[in-house]
């Protein structure tokens, strides 16, 4: 019953989809250090070993992939009445592909990385869709590819590198 052109209910939208992604990181976050998460990782890192150990994977595997199903539902929920329409162009592969380099730039194998890559891709998207709409896919490609050869784990995973490199007294 709200008109979604009203700044009130746009700012409504933006509050209530923060308070969203707090409590779905905290969750996350939850889920990743618990003895699920632990579980999670190591079929991840070799399926085989934790199956020879007597855990049944599917089970586990299925309930990941349920919780982040539920997720994504929960953000498409929060992203129609943002944009105010979706349309079959919405589910092409190219958003899939950009979610990818997201995560790639933030880092991937960390939750905060996710946030802080969609953060700084989306800034970017926005600015090259108003500087230079026609570049912004050639951007987008020239970022992964610079990301995949010289930061590999992200920026995140590059600055824990420095952080670790720093706390055991060796020199930058």
């Amino acid at each position: 019953g709200f008109s979604l052109q009203e700044s009130t209910t746009k700012l409504g939208l933006y509050f209530m989809t923060t308070v969203i992604l707090f409590f779905s990181y905290l969750l996350c976050r939850y889920i990743v250090q618990s003895k699920l998460g632990r579980v999670l990782i190591a079929i991840r890192d070799a399926e085989s070993r934790v199956m020879f150990s007597g855990y049944n994977t599917n089970h586990y595997k299925l309930f990941i992939w349920t919780f982040s199903a539920v997720l994504c539902g929960i953000a498409g929920a929060l992203y129609v009445p943002q944009v105010g329409i979706i349309n079959p162009s919405e589910m092409e592969p190219s958003n899939s592909i950009e979610m990818a380099i997201w995560v790639a730039v933030g880092g991937r194998g960390t939750l905060i990385g996710a946030l802080l890559g969609a953060g700084l891709v989306n800034g970017a998207k926005s600015w090259f869709t108003v500087a230079a709409p026609d570049y912004w896919l050639y951007f987008l490609g020239a970022l992964f590819i610079v990301v995949t050869l010289y930061i590999p784990k992200g920026i995140v995973g590059a600055l824990i590198t420095v952080n670790k490199k720093d706390t055991q007294g060796n020199e930058k």
